[in-house]
């Protein structure tokens, strides 16, 4: 069996969560093996090309990958957080989600104009989240070298959201 065959089998689904017809893709028997998380960390930090200076994480799970990659790499992690996480000055966007709008925030001096960085989170669905995470980063000045996920929900179609920009993940569902 494959490394990423093994891994991948950690992940598992939880029909009707958060909420009846959704079938939630939960990590975190993935994250509790330590051999399997390594394994999609070394995985990810194939995929990062060129010069980066940093890795953005999504809260919440993108911190846990950002974290883990950027210390692989030896780079520095940004977060970009729901509104009122962040004790500086932010910019912020707001993006639409299926039943509302939503809200992310970055400091405003957490990358400097040129930076290149990689954008990482657990899962891509509809693209919302990075999408508005792009914008963040285009508002410093930096630039999207990619986006990096875990999972990708084909289905979704969440990287006509990124039209323009990078996007690698490691599972397809």
């Amino acid at each position: 069996m494959s490394e990423k065959m093994a891994w991948s089998q950690l992940i598992r689904d939880v029909p009707d969560f958060p909420k009846p017809g959704i079938i939630f893709k939960d990590i975190t028997p993935l994250l509790a093996d330590g051999e399997a998380f390594s394994a999609v960390i070394e995985e990810m930090a194939a995929l990062v090309d060129g010069r980066v200076d940093a890795i953005v994480g999504i809260e919440s799970r993108g911190f846990i990958f950002g974290a883990a990659l950027a210390q692989r790499l030896g780079l520095g992690l940004v977060t970009v957080r729901k509104p009122g996480k962040l004790p500086a000055d932010v910019h912020a966007v707001e993006y639409e989600l299926e039943y509302g709008v939503d809200r992310l925030e970055i400091h405003r001096d957490a990358l400097a104009p040129g930076h290149r960085v990689v954008i990482v989170d657990d899962l891509l669905a509809t693209g919302g989240t990075a999408a508005a995470t792009v914008k963040l980063i285009e508002m410093l000045g930096a630039e999207v070298a990619s986006c990096l996920f875990v999972i990708e929900l084909d289905f979704l179609e969440g990287r006509k959201a990124l039209a323009g920009t990078a996007v690698a993940s490691l599972l397809h569902f």
